[in-house]
């Protein structure tokens, strides 16, 4: 593969040689993080389920408490995990570089936890209000989840396994998802009411926390029973990650980057359809498609079961496809965000035309909206690693940060446009709105991404000046994984 100045990039022979047999400590990582996300988004969306039956006693159980919030009430509920959770982002991505990602994450899940096993009594006591609080803190918490995953597999994911390693652990987005939407309704419905949605939710983000600590790890470096020849191996994959000496963060040169213009603007086109419905589709449900508690929700987990099933079947195909050259990374990584946000859009535009009794064909669209979304895991998804390892967990943080304030946006839109959640056309505009989103995102990616390890990556001593301005004194070795 050959870059526009003529110059040949080959991925490192020795990845493959190198490579040891069986399950190593990269997979328990993997593992571990898979699980972590799994937890963070179940203690994200239960609220998405249990809202529908805390406003409506005759969705559920009978026995608890129900409260007379608006629409307008309930959209600010949903999106306020975001006002908290965007402004950790940035921050996050410092810290898990300079203190390790395994602390910041054993406190966000774990804060998280305790306080989704006390929102039932914050409710209670406090009203909408209360709720709101509660759950800025917990989007705060939970604002360094992302950052310090990407950190994490900077660290532990191979070159050649980027792929597959990085799309198993966001993996356990979707099936945290998946489990919390379809165990939601059966637990409401049951002797324990609604409020045992925070609680399960919130003792297995506990017990995960326990599990962490012991078995966690921030790099190959600091692992004490990792085997020298699978240390060798990563270590030998990643190339230079100097941590002898601070990497001082080049923020000029990544503000100014195309690349990492292209992955914020996909980033936050992403995150609004991602969010519109996921916080909206137990609504619609209801509302449109006339379905009770236990079928809303077994029927919102459908789309992501198929977005988790489908991200390892994509995982797979695009490493092969790198690996093998048939394809050039950055085409690989152009083409999987294609399909993960226009096929996605023009299932949303087709929603959209849906006719009256329609209830199959528009759960097979949702189902195809959200389910080959998960293309994306191997599109923008990985992309900052692939532009800068040393910088991921603050690329990430800055891209994250841009793309859930769509994700606070998004429902307050909804809000306003659906003055009639019954009404089918109102709906419609919700749509249309997410595919334009989707479709500009995508088109800006295509036209501005890369995929090639950017000048600014290396690191420079403190005492340089920061104006972007490449390290004279790169790492040779730092352009054998890019294309």
């Amino acid at each position: 593969m050959f870059n526009c100045c003529g110059r040949r990039y080959n991925y490192r022979p020795i990845d493959l040689q190198l490579q040891p047999s069986g399950f190593g400590v990269r997979h328990v990582q993997t593992v571990l993080l898979f699980f972590g996300l799994t937890v963070a988004y179940a203690l994200r969306v239960n609220l998405s389920v249990a809202i529908v039956v805390m406003v409506d006693k005759k969705s559920a159980n009978p026995d608890f408490e129900e409260y007379d919030w608006n629409e307008r009430t309930k959209s600010l509920i949903l999106s306020s995990f975001f006002w908290g959770y965007v402004v950790t982002q940035i921050p996050a991505g410092q810290m898990a570089q300079r203190f390790g990602a395994k602390v910041l994450l054993l406190g966000s899940l774990g804060v998280c936890s305790t306080l989704a096993v006390l929102t039932p009594w914050f409710a209670h006591i406090g009203g909408s209000q209360l709720v709101i609080a509660l759950r800025v803190v917990q989007g705060f918490s939970q604002g360094f989840i992302f950052p310090s995953t990407h950190t994490m597999l900077s660290k532990w994911a191979p070159v050649s396994e980027r792929g597959t390693l990085g799309t198993y652990c966001y993996a356990g987005a979707q099936f945290g998802t998946v489990v919390m939407l379809a165990v939601s309704g059966v637990l409401a419905a049951s002797s324990m009411g609604w409020p045992s949605i925070f609680y399960i939710s919130g003792a297995a983000g506990c017990i995960w926390s326990v599990l962490w600590f012991f078995f966690g790890s921030n790099s190959p470096v600091e692992h004490r029973s990792i085997s020298p020849e699978e240390r060798n191996f990563i270590e030998s994959s990643l190339g230079n990650q100097d941590h002898s000496k601070k990497i001082v963060t080049p923020w000029m040169a990544i503000f100014t980057s195309a690349p990492m213009i292209a992955l914020i603007v996909a980033h936050c086109s992403h995150n609004w359809g991602f969010w519109t419905l996921l916080t909206q589709m137990p609504t619609y449900m209801k509302s449109v498609l006339g379905l009770d508690i236990k079928k809303n929700a077994l029927l919102s987990s459908l789309p992501y079961l198929a977005m988790w099933i489908l991200s390892f079947v994509f995982s797979p195909i695009s490493d092969f496809l790198i690996n093998r050259q048939y394809l050039s990374r950055v085409v690989c990584r152009k083409l999987f965000n294609s399909i993960g946000l226009w096929i996605p859009m023009c299932a949303l535009l087709g929603l959209a035309f849906v006719p009256k009794g329609g209830t199959d064909l528009a759960i097979a669209l949702l189902t195809i909206a959200v389910g080959i979304n998960s293309a994306t895991y191997l599109g923008f998804q990985v992309n900052h690693i692939d532009l800068a390892p040393n910088h991921a967990g603050t690329m990430m943080g800055i891209t994250n940060c841009a793309a859930n304030i769509m994700s606070i946006i998004a429902p307050l839109i909804v809000g306003e446009v659906l003055t009639d959640e019954k009404d089918p056309i109102q709906w419609r505009t919700v749509f249309y709105i997410a595919a334009a989103v989707y479709c500009i995102g995508n088109l800006v990616f295509v036209t501005l991404g890369k995929a090639e390890i950017q000048s600014w990556n290396e690191p420079r001593n403190a005492s340089d000046s920061e104006t972007g301005v490449p390290n004279n004194h790169n790492n040779a070795n730092a352009v054998d994984h890019v294309d």
